[in-house]
């Protein structure tokens, strides 16, 4: 499986970068390799959670009144 993201390099040299479906959940590495590493550590946590809450969430539909 193939997951988009974004990273760029900071001044301190720390590698930067979040997951396309999430960008905002940042995360970072000492090196490229790192950054992946954390980012599919992000990937799983976010999978787990979306899971979790699948079983939880309820919908409904909110009426508003129109403005005046």
């Amino acid at each position: 499986m193939e997951v988009a993201y974004t990273w760029w390099e900071t001044d301190d040299h720390w590698f930067v970068g979040y997951l396309n479906a999430y960008p905002d959940h940042l995360t970072q590495g000492h090196d490229l390799a790192e950054l992946e590493e954390m980012l599919a550590d992000v990937y799983q946590i976010r999978q787990d959670e979306e899971k979790r809450l699948s079983q939880k969430r309820k919908s409904g539909i909110l009426r508003l009144k129109a403005p005046v």
